[in-house]
């Protein structure tokens, strides 16, 4: 098992602003933005253009980026990720089973649309992991 732990930070309803700036900032490219309304996920108009998820890279520097969901309030301070791509499904459920058994489970690990187990979770330290297992495709 290797990991990258990679920055996952949350806006409410600044991520496209925020990526704009981080490519003056850091001179990087936003690598594709997939808007709530692009997404196979039922969501209201309102929240059409707010990006779901996005990613910016500049050599090593990668953070993935998205706005809240509608209803949702984005604290300073808890609206920074670590997300972790997990190498297989028994590992996931693993280190998900780690993390929830001392910490506090935000979303159960499900299947997604996006065609991957996923799950997000605060430590018993406060930090929060995105959890992630692409599915091989069929």
């Amino acid at each position: 098992m290797k990991y990258q732990a990679t920055p996952y930070l949350t806006f409410e309803g600044k991520a496209k602003e925020a990526l704009k700036y981080y490519e003056e900032v850091f001179e990087g490219e936003v690598q594709g933005i997939q808007t709530f309304g692009e997404a196979d996920f039922p969501t209201p108009p309102e929240a059409d253009d707010l990006v779901m998820h996005a990613q910016f890279k500049k050599g090593e520097l990668f953070l993935m980026v998205s706005d809240s969901f509608l209803g949702s309030t984005v604290t300073i301070g808890s609206n920074v990720s670590l997300a972790l791509e997990m190498e297989s499904e028994v590992e996931i459920q693993k280190i998900y089973g780690a993390l929830s058994k001392k910490g506090t489970v935000i979303m159960e690990l499900q299947d997604t649309f996006w065609g991957a187990k996923f799950a997000k979770v605060k430590d018993a330290f406060g930090v929060i992991w995105d959890l992630n297992y692409t599915k091989p495709q069929e």
